[in-house]
């Protein structure tokens, strides 16, 4: 099984950025942790703040992984190119957020890629991630 995290705009900064959000730890050392509890899955992490970076990583793997977890960020809110490569491929993707997005401003409360995507997991911190990767291996 071959499972892509692509995490979009400013998730670079996990770990330094709004840590009362978003905690302390950077996402390359909590992917390090999934892979050691899923050895038996293939897992690739891939991290842009351009849009057209991310849209380009779902045209390259999406007719041939198994799933996608994408944390958008930002683009969750206002990407429809996003949305439609989502639509365009045929692997699934599973739509995650590290906070809350319906306990955060107003604007964050609608995301555009959410009908693109079979899911979405938000609020339960980086562990929404591994909460991904379980429903892929269960279904």
């Amino acid at each position: 099984m071959k499972i892509i995290v692509i995490n979009g705009p400013n998730l670079n900064l996990l770990g330094k950025r709004e840590p009362e959000i978003y905690g302390n730890q950077s996402f390359e050392e909590y992917f390090e942790t999934l892979k050691a509890k899923y050895p038996s899955i293939e897992l690739f992490y891939f991290q842009s703040n351009i849009e057209g970076e991310i849209i380009d990583k779902i045209h390259e793997v999406g007719f041939s992984y198994d799933a996608i977890l994408l944390n958008a960020g930002g683009y969750t809110h206002t990407s429809v190119a996003i949305s439609d490569a989502i639509a365009g491929v045929t692997t699934p993707t599973l739509e995650v957020h590290i906070s809350n997005i319906y306990k955060r401003e107003e604007f964050r409360h609608k995301s555009i890629i959410s009908k693109s995507c079979i899911g979405m997991i938000s609020g339960l911190g980086l562990k929404g991630y591994e909460l991904g990767i379980q429903y892929f291996i269960t279904t």
